[in-house]
């Protein structure tokens, strides 16, 4: 995790995948897509500034929700993001994710900025453990055709 200059935490991730920023965007969006390689989760959402954005658990609990702040297909997405399981994590309050897609040759650098509210932050310790794992798994997925297995289900116990 590193924290920025106004004391606020944020995680940034950056990983190449050899596909397009179409194809990228799409996994990143499109529900069918997330669920195979996202712990068997949804996303709902227009994707236009303004709607609102929920992350659905496999049970059909609302896992985490927002709204979209900016979608500029297939270039940028950016949402508020509140955890909904746990109260602790919830009460902190709205996060601010960001997807920077660029095309570079056959390949697509996707940054993933994850910005906490608040100086010292639960939800962020937990987003920055598991992100890594999701987009190793959607790398996998858009090279190979298979998510890594860690992914494919739901966590026990959530």
């Amino acid at each position: 995790m590193n924290e920025p200059a106004a004391g606020k935490p944020k995680f940034i991730y950056v990983t190449y995948i050899r596909t397009t920023a179409d194809k990228l965007w799409a996994a990143l969006t499109e529900p069918e897509f997330t669920r195979r390689f996202w712990f068997d989760t949804t996303q709902e959402s227009e994707w236009r500034p303004g709607s609102s954005w929920r992350l659905m658990a496999p049970d059909g609990r609302v896992a985490d929700a927002g709204q979209v702040l900016e979608a500029d297909p297939p270039r940028r997405l950016v949402l508020t993001w509140r955890h909904e399981i746990s109260p602790e994590m919830k009460a902190e309050g709205f996060s601010r994710l960001t997807y920077l897609l660029e095309q570079q040759g056959d390949t697509v650098k996707l940054t993933l900025t994850h910005e906490a509210p608040a100086s010292k932050s639960k939800f962020l310790d937990s987003v920055s453990d598991g992100w890594p794992v999701i987009l190793a798994s959607l790398k996998s997925l858009m090279e190979t055709g298979e998510p890594l297995d860690a992914t494919r289900k739901w966590p026990e116990g959530m």
